[in-house]
């Protein structure tokens, strides 16, 4: 009678590594010690704001595009001129008007007429820190041109595809939509930014050390430069490597969720949302709250890292209805209410 075969040995499946925080905790420590001394640069021009330099530098770390809203005379471009001067980085500021091209942006062909070829000229797009300055002054087909480098961090220019320099950064400043000579921009191209930071006017003392800062005609002090490129790329691998707890993975989840479907988490303004946040809200609001961790020299996310950075990430992804409007309540209302009733892990 024939014996049977001797069945394999089962494989054991290996044991998932263990996660050592304190060892990303020195990383991050090591890696964000350039973080103090650049708010110390900018605080040098940038009275106040500290909340809005912190979201700067999370969008550098995070590699996200920022959107600044505020007013006129908020120094909103001077903030991100001054952030610029503080990386040692190639720099364009572009200005925003209603009669720019799509070229003017990302560059053209130029025909030579003695060799009968097209040379490729490229735009201010290829830099490392572009400043989309009053970006929404501009109508839809410009702002367009910026779809392919923001997401992508390339430009087709013909039949050609150029790779965009890493890093690569767009800072962007816009009034308010109520403002004269506005365009609202397009939703494709709003929901590339990672953060959308509104600006509000300084308090009694911060407009009085301005006015002691500023009343002058003498040229602003410069900043010294803190930080290369390469700075930036070690930073945003030691980011990648923050740990982040299941649990706060499914609270960022039931977060942009609620969005979505406010009703499947009992939460009655469901006619006042047109559109929830995307699956790219999702992932923005990771990264951005890592960043967050990153600067404040931690190597794992908690829950308030979550929640300080949710606000600005959110605000512009969800469109709210008419309805909502009648009723004074903005995106931001509806986000901060979410925050406020959700359990958090």
């Amino acid at each position: 009678m024939p014996t049977a075969s001797p069945l394999p040995p089962q494989r054991v499946p290996a044991a998932a590594p263990a996660i050592n925080i304190q060892a990303i905790n020195d990383a991050v420590q090591r890696a964000s010690a350039w973080v103090r001394p650049m708010q110390q640069q900018m605080g040098r021009i940038i009275v106040g704001q500290k909340d809005l330099v912190e979201r700067l530098i999370v969008g550098v770390v995070a590699n996200g595009h920022v959107l600044l809203e505020g007013v006129p005379g908020l120094a909103k471009t001077l903030t991100l001129k001054t952030l610029a001067q503080c990386m040692q980085v190639r720099f364009q500021r572009i200005q925003f008007t209603p009669d720019m091209l799509p070229a003017d942006i990302v560059g053209t062909l130029v025909y030579n007429p003695v060799e009968g070829t097209f040379n490729t000229k490229h735009g201010p797009i290829f830099s490392n820190l572009v400043l989309a300055d009053e970006i929404n002054r501009a109508p839809a087909k410009v702002q367009s041109a910026l779809l392919e480098a923001m997401q992508e961090r390339q430009v087709t220019l013909g039949d050609q595809t150029y790779r965009l320099p890493d890093p690569f950064l767009v800072l962007a400043t816009q009034n308010p939509v109520e403002q004269e000579g506005t365009y609202s921009l397009p939703e494709a191209q709003v929901d590339r930014f990672m953060l959308k930071v509104v600006i509000h006017y300084p308090t009694r003392t911060e407009e009085r050390s301005i006015l002691d800062a500023m009343g002058t005609s003498a040229p602003l002090l410069d900043v010294t430069p803190v930080i290369t490129p390469e700075d930036v790329i070690h930073s945003r691998h030691v980011v990648n490597s923050i740990y982040i707890d299941d649990k706060v993975k499914d609270y960022i989840v039931d977060i942009v969720l609620a969005t979505r479907d406010p009703q499947a988490y009992r939460l009655d303004f469901q006619s006042f949302i047109q559109y929830g946040a995307s699956p790219r809200a999702t992932i923005a609001l990771t990264l951005a709250a890592k960043g967050y961790a990153f600067i404040h020299g931690r190597g794992y996310v908690t829950p308030q890292d979550v929640k300080a950075m949710a606000p600005d990430v959110l605000r512009h992804r969800v469109i709210v209805t008419y309805e909502a409007e009648a009723e004074n309540l903005t995106s931001t209302d509806i986000v901060q209410q979410i925050l406020d009733t959700l359990p958090v892990p």
